[in-house]
C-alpha cells in the first residue's frame, strides 16, 4: 500500500472548528418538518425537532459565489488530501435527549482519526470526524461519528 498521508495530513488528527451556538426556534423546527414531509404533530407543531433536524446545522450560510462547481462549500476542517473525490463514508447518530424550541446548543466538531486503506480500484483515504452537540448548559444531545472517503 502506497503511504498518501504525510506527517501534515496526520497533524490534523485532534484539531477541532471552534464551537457553534444557535438557538433552535420553533418556525425552525416546522420549516424542516414541512420540508421533509413529517407526519407526527409534535414535528408539525414545532414542539420537537425531527430525526436529522441538526444535519448541516454547523454550516454557514454563503452566497452562491462562495460555493464550488459541485454546490458545496469547502469545509474548513478538511486537510488538502492527494486523493480528490470525496464520498459520504457513513454516519453514526446517537440522541440522548429530544431536540425542543428554546434550546441553545452547542456543536463542537474534531478530526478523530485519518488512516489509509486499498480498494479495489485503488487507494482510499478515511478522515473521521466527531461532532457533539450539548445544550449552552453543558447537557448531551446528540454525538455522531462521520467518515468521509477520499479517492
Amino acid at each position: 500500500m502506497s503511504d498518501l498521508i504525510t506527517d501534515d495530513i496526520r497533524a490534523w488528527i485532534g484539531r477541532a472548528d471552534p464551537p457553534l451556538e444557535f438557538e433552535v426556534t420553533r418556525r425552525d423546527i416546522v420549516k424542516y418538518a414541512i420540508a421533509t414531509e413529517q407526519r407526527q404533530a409534535k414535528y408539525l407543531a414545532g414542539d420537537e425537532a425531527p430525526p436529522m433536524f441538526l444535519f448541516g446545522a454547523d454550516r454557514p450560510l454563503v452566497g452562491l459565489d462562495e460555493l464550488g462547481p459541485d454546490g458545496l462549500r469547502r469545509d474548513t476542517l478538511t486537510p488538502e488530501l492527494p486523493l480528490k473525490r470525496v464520498m459520504a463514508g457513513g454516519i453514526r447518530q446517537r440522541y440522548h435527549r429530544p431536540i425542543r424550541a428554546g434550546d441553545r446548543l452547542v456543536i463542537e466538531k474534531s478530526i478523530t482519526d485519518i488512516y489509509e486503506k486499498q480498494g479495489s480500484s485503488g487507494p482510499l483515504i478515511f478522515v473521521v470526524y466527531e461532532i457533539t452537540v450539548k445544550t449552552a448548559d453543558g447537557e448531551l444531545v446528540m454525538q455522531e461519528t462521520q467518515t468521509r472517503i477520499n479517492r
